[in-house]
């Protein structure tokens, strides 16, 4: 049976399993980069490696942080406080009464996530395209109630979907105690 690192990752703290690529072992509280459906995301492992029940990963450990990813993940925080700054300053423009949750820039670079409670109007997507696009980055919206609600899609968290685990859309869940339809913790 594979050995699983449990890793958590994201802003909203989805916990995976995690195969070492190399096969290494990484101790608790170790930062790693792993890549996911979602991309490249900064992780911390939550446990050492253990022998599992069988079942798939939720993606690859690539390495632990080194000192060069530090730098990079510094300089994406920076950009995620002015895209959060930006997108709040973009709501007030098109008079939107929804609340900007968060913003995560995964450690690619290539993606930021806004994440949003309450209705979006359409013009903002628009508009959140272009802040993306200063930012090098591809937006995608999330809206976070929904997730929350009604889980991440059609049949969230069920084993038809997902062969056991909650893992059916990049999210996990959004928040993995909150979905509705998930049958098991992560």
């Amino acid at each position: 049976m594979p050995s699983f690192h449990y890793v958590r990752i994201g802003v909203l703290g989805h916990v995976g399993r995690f195969i070492a690529s190399d096969g290494t072992r990484y101790p608790r509280g170790t930062r790693v980069v792993t890549r996911t459906a979602r991309g490249l995301e900064i992780g911390e492992v939550l446990a050492p490696p253990q022998t599992d029940e069988p079942g798939d990963s939720d993606g690859k450990l690539l390495r632990g942080m080194t000192v060069e990813d530090e730098l990079l993940a510094a300089r994406l925080e920076k950009n995620r406080t002015a895209a959060f700054k930006a997108c709040v300053d973009e709501l007030r423009a098109v008079g939107s009464a929804a609340t900007l949750m968060d913003v995560e820039h995964l450690f690619d670079g290539q993606t930021l996530a806004f994440y949003f409670l309450g209705e979006q109007p359409p013009e903002l997507a628009e508009r959140l395209e272009a802040l993306a696009e200063a930012y090098e980055s591809q937006a995608q919206l999330r809206n976070f109630t929904d997730a929350l609600v009604h889980g991440c899609g059609p049949g969230c968290g069920t084993d038809a979907a997902t062969g056991g685990g909650c893992t059916s859309c990049s999210t996990g869940c959004a928040v993995s105690g909150a979905c509705g339809t998930k049958k098991s913790p992560h």
